[in-house]
């Protein structure tokens, strides 16, 4: 089954390389998926995955969303 909170970590590591940002928050993970952090707080709580923002979010950075969602290599898109 896929765990959001491997998901989130996993996003928190991308958008911690893509801003510089040693510390990334739920709200900086909201911000990149373009969703409303009360939202964002909302489905992780439910345990929801927000596939097509995710999948939005890959694209716009080239990365592979097997890797996002189901940790397979590899990381970026060539």
């Amino acid at each position: 089954m896929i765990d959001f909170h491997e998901i989130s970590r996993r996003l928190k590591e991308v958008v911690s390389h893509i801003e510089q940002k040693e510390k990334v928050l739920d709200k900086d993970i909201a911000q990149a998926l373009k969703l409303d952090p009360q939202y964002y707080a909302v489905i992780k709580r439910r345990n929801k995955i927000p596939y097509e923002a995710i999948a939005l979010f890959c694209k716009k950075n080239g990365l592979s969303i097997n890797w996002i969602l189901l940790q397979q290599k590899p990381k970026y898109l060539t």
